[in-house]
């Protein structure tokens, strides 16, 4: 398939795991399967787990690249009080005592045709030589497409005619709150807010023939590697490993003046006032680090009172360039209450007066809400 040749929009990770959630509560969607298509490492997998966490019900992953069809299919056997052959389901599958959950096929393209002919029966019938899926259950399958650069098998239209299908593609503002919720080193968030293209660079990478590129889960562990405390060497070797030689020589040039842009742990210990304006950041990628830095540093009500007044000084930068201030200020509060609410320091922040200037401002401003 090339250009849009599913003929699907594309559509967030966020707002695919929505969409799946108002599926599985309702019993009639829910038996109808769903296709996820888009790059590896977009999260697929990770928001079908979150699905079946969400609800409380099992979940039967089955990565069908590393089975063989009989592994679906079940084995044969001669029944002599029977005089037949019968089949013999897998045991993975899901049984008459667990009425509800989730058959998450993954791979489902780049399966051998002959496996996925046992793949196609759960997803179209439901069932799979005498074995039958529960009505509770819904499948869920993901996989590639060619233009992924990934191997892979044509579907059907008669198979894509019974699926729902989301053409899942990588929102750097979705993949930022992931990342700040999950703990992502700030110099990987920071340069992705100012970098977005490099969040997943698989066209660039398949234009150019090359093996290892950029990804979502790929920035995951370059993140991983930053907080290891590895050598400066060790670092460049695995950066360079896992997203490749010309992403990590601009991720690490960024990283120099993201880390002579913005001293957190200075901006911390300063005073409210000259002694905070002269440590603020005048550049864009200092700007992002200092945000994703204060985000890191902010873990008690103490720190949070700290940070919401830096938030406060903003303004205060003095820059030969036009920094988007306001749009900062916006951005490092919003994360600060996300942070503040998810460990129940909440009231840190709406108690503090910094927050009620802050709201008032744009209260004033009209932009609020």
């Amino acid at each position: 398939m090339t250009g849009n040749a599913m003929n699907l929009p594309p559509i967030s990770i966020a707002a695919t795991k929505a969409a799946l959630i108002e599926q599985y509560a309702n019993p009639v969607l829910r038996r109808r399967a769903t296709m996820l298509w888009g790059t590896r490492g977009v999260g697929k997998s990770s928001i079908v787990r979150q699905l079946a966490e969400r609800f409380g019900v099992p979940l039967v992953d089955l990565r069908l690249t590393t089975i063989e069809p009989v592994d679906i299919r079940g084995a044969i056997y001669a029944d002599d009080s029977l005089g037949k052959t019968v089949w013999f389901p897998p045991e993975f599958l899901p049984t008459a005592d667990q009425p509800e959950g989730i058959l998450f096929l993954d791979e489902l393209t780049a399966a051998d045709q002959r496996l996925q002919i046992s793949a196609y029966s759960l997803i179209l019938d439901r069932r799979v030589g005498h074995y039958r899926l529960p009505d509770g259950w819904q499948v869920i399958a993901a996989g590639n497409a060619a233009y992924h650069g990934a191997v892979c098998h044509d579907m059907g239209t008669a198979l894509a005619d019974r699926m729902f299908h989301f053409n899942v593609q990588t929102v750097i503002e979705a993949f930022l709150e992931h990342a700040s919720g999950a703990g992502f080193a700030p110099e990987v968030m920071a340069y992705l807010r100012v970098r977005p293209d490099k969040l997943d660079d698989t066209q660039s990478q398949l234009a150019n023939d090359h093996l290892v590129g950029s990804s979502p889960r790929g920035w995951e562990d370059v993140s991983n590697v930053l907080k290891s405390g590895l050598s400066e060497g060790a670092r460049r070797a695995f950066v360079q490993g896992r997203i490749g030689s010309a992403n990590a020589a601009e991720f690490f040039g960024v990283l120099r003046e993201l880390r002579a842009g913005a001293d957190v742990v200075q901006l911390m210990a300063a005073k409210p006032g000259p002694d905070t304006a002269t440590l603020l950041p005048r550049t864009l990628d200092g700007l992002y680090a200092m945000v994703y830095g204060l985000l890191g540093a902010s873990h008690d009500a103490v720190t949070l009172e700290r940070a919401l007044q830096i938030v406060e000084q903003l303004p205060d930068i003095r820059s030969d360039l036009s920094l988007p201030v306001r749009e900062a200020q916006t951005l490092l509060m919003e994360l600060l209450m996300q942070k503040a609410l998810a460990n129940g320091h909440e009231l840190a922040i709406l108690d503090s007066p910094v927050y009620r200037r802050y709201s008032e401002r744009r209260a004033r401003d009209g932009t609020s809400g």
